[in-house]
């Protein structure tokens, strides 16, 4: 059995080949979208943070938002790019949104990808510390989110304040009891998985990881689940940890599917550079009929390991046909596999 949600980017384009066409579009889309993965049976609802881009830029909103409209469904980030977010007000909002949709938030924070603007951060009023790179600086802003999601007061309160406070030192407000364990990292290296672990947060692969070994895509990432889930347990966490992996998965039920995506060439791993100092794998994407994507995907080694999958979603097709690839998948692929 898996935790099967979709992960949106929420691109948008002022195209007309694009259903998706403005930043309210983009907005309002991806609640309808969740709204109807909740009633297709899906378990969660993710979207993809970018910054100085026509996508989705300020996810607790959104989440909020989706959390007035479902019920059940998970929601969450996969991810939000620590290097641009003030842990305290972060931690204040996503209580918040917490609050608001019942303790479904599932939050995933990383280092994050290349922006669209050089060093994007420092226009947000961020810089590294001394010694520190950028990477380093979002490990620190998520470390201390991690830590003022305790709910421990750390703040001296004011000896005349305006409102009676709590005795003892003030934590930030509002407070969201659980979520601290729900949140996930989305780790492009072995090391920044074993990282994530002994803070215990939960893991989050996508479809481009580091190049550490040459070996296919899915087996490096099987491997650095393991190597997670040995960090776990070597940090003696008492909670079972959870894992997703991120795949592109088009079921070829219909003429509109083979239409834009069955082109019958079969999908490669694919091997580039995300900065001038780092080789990247990116994970194939699959598009068949559904007995030949059921034999695919049973070979792949670290769906096999995840207990959550996120299917990356073409959001600009619009709501409807989204959601008939959500439903292709939970209907005519996740049962065979044991999914469901």
């Amino acid at each position: 059995m898996k935790h099967i949600g979709f992960l949106s980017f929420g691109h948008w384009t002022p195209s007309p080949n694009s259903q998706t066409r403005s930043g309210a579009d983009a907005l309002l889309q991806s609640i309808d979208l969740a709204v109807a993965a909740e009633e297709l049976g899906a378990d969660g609802a993710y979207f993809r943070v970018h910054h100085f881009a026509r996508q989705l830029g300020s996810p607790f909103p959104l989440l909020a938002a989706v959390g007035t409209r479902t019920k059940r469904i998970e929601i969450g980030t996969a991810v939000i790019d620590m290097r641009y977010e003030n842990p305290l007000y972060m931690a204040e909002d996503a209580g918040a949104a917490d609050l608001i949709a019942g303790g479904r938030l599932q939050l995933g924070i990383s280092r994050g990808s290349p922006e669209q603007v050089i060093d994007g951060w420092r226009y947000f009023g961020y810089q590294p510390a001394e010694g520190e790179d950028a990477s380093s600086m979002a490990r620190r802003h998520a470390e201390v989110f991690l830590d003022v999601l305790r709910g421990q007061g750390f703040a001296q309160p004011n000896p005349r304040p305006m409102f009676p406070n709590p005795p003892g030192l003030l934590r930030v407000e509002p407070h969201s009891e659980g979520l601290r364990e729900r949140i996930w990292w989305g780790a492009s290296s072995n090391a920044t998985a074993v990282w994530a672990a002994k803070l215990g947060m939960n893991l989050q692969s996508s479809t481009l990881k580091d190049d550490e070994n040459g070996k296919p895509f899915h087996v490096q990432q099987a491997e650095q689940i393991r190597a997670y889930r040995d960090a776990w347990k070597e940090a003696g966490h008492t909670r079972t940890p959870r894992v997703s992996v991120s795949r592109s998965i088009f079921a070829l039920v219909s003429d509109e599917d083979r239409m834009y995506f069955g082109g019958g060439r079969p999908e490669e791993d694919q091997i580039g550079f995300i900065d001038e100092k780092t080789r990247a794998i990116f994970g194939k994407s699959y598009a068949a009929e559904p007995d030949v994507l059921v034999k695919q995907l049973a070979e792949d080694e670290a769906i096999a390991e995840a207990d959550t999958l996120l299917l990356t979603v073409p959001n600009q097709l619009g709501v409807a046909y989204n959601a008939h690839v959500i439903e292709a998948i939970l209907k005519h692929v996740a049962p065979p596999l044991g999914w469901r």
